[in-house]
């Protein structure tokens, strides 16, 4: 979270170029939404199964990031692809990761109209109901993604599950009892899938990485440069992680 939010300074100074980053989560953690209170967080489960917990600077709710690929889109506001609002740029977004997934051999749709938002009562998961412009197969969830505009630019995070149990999320959160998290879980894999579970195999993260490259290039008309951190990008994420995403005034907050 912390590389995210130094590239996306770094591209608001004139530092460093829009990105598309890629990456997967060793060991997995639970992500919050920006404004997600952390009382929905089960600290004693979270700890014993081994995973942490990190607060994102783009909304929505919780994702538990493991066997996924995670992407972040950095840029300026009046960027080709990010300007226009966040609805017009989260389209285009959308229209490269249509073109991804069906390279992976999925059949999915895009929601094209939000449903209703989740109140406080409801089940806390990011992965429960798909948003304006999110990837489906067969009308259940398969890419999560929420977007944070700010006066630097432009932040989009957004995840692909590639194999696994979408349910192992539930083991991480607050539910008033067993049964209420065992309806929890049944109703997040009524709701939502992952690669492996509609095609049958399991992909593997660089072979999803290669086919979000081509379906941001091809279907935005990118060219993109491989790179690594800065040294500047790199100091001012340890900042980050020190001042903000590792500490409990940021992550803990209600």
């Amino acid at each position: 979270m912390a590389v995210d939010e130094s590239i996306l300074e770094h591209i608001y100074r004139g530092e460093s170029l829009p990105t598309l980053r890629l990456y997967s989560w060793n060991p997995p953690c639970l992500s919050l939404g920006h404004a997600q209170p952390f009382a929905d967080v089960d600290t004693e489960r979270l700890k014993s199964h081994g995973w942490e917990v990190v607060r994102r600077a783009t909304g929505g709710r919780a994702i538990l990031h493991t066997d996924e690929l995670t992407y972040s889109v950095t840029g300026r506001e009046d960027d080709p692809v990010l300007v226009g609002g966040i609805l017009e740029s989260y389209n285009r977004i959308a229209q490269a990761l249509m073109y991804a997934v069906r390279e992976l051999g999925l059949p999915v749709e895009m929601k094209e109209h939000a449903d209703q938002p989740a109140t406080k009562n409801q089940n806390p998961v990011c992965f429960e109901v798909p948003a304006t412009y999110e990837i489906t197969v067969n009308g259940k969830k398969l890419i999560g993604s929420a977007q944070a505009r700010k006066k630097e630019g432009v932040l989009q995070h957004g995840s692909l599950p590639l194999t696994g149990d979408l349910t192992r999320i539930c083991q991480a959160l607050v539910f008033k009892d067993e049964a209420a998290r065992e309806v929890a879980s049944q109703r997040l894999l009524a709701r939502a899938t992952t690669v492996e579970s509609v095609i049958g195999v399991e992909k593997d993260w660089e072979t999803a990485a290669q086919a979000f490259v081509r379906g941001f290039e091809i279907q935005l008309g990118i060219s993109f440069e491989s790179g690594v951190l800065s040294q500047s990008e790199e100091k001012r994420a340890a900042e980050l992680v020190e001042k903000k995403y590792a500490h409990p005034s940021w992550t803990e907050k209600s």
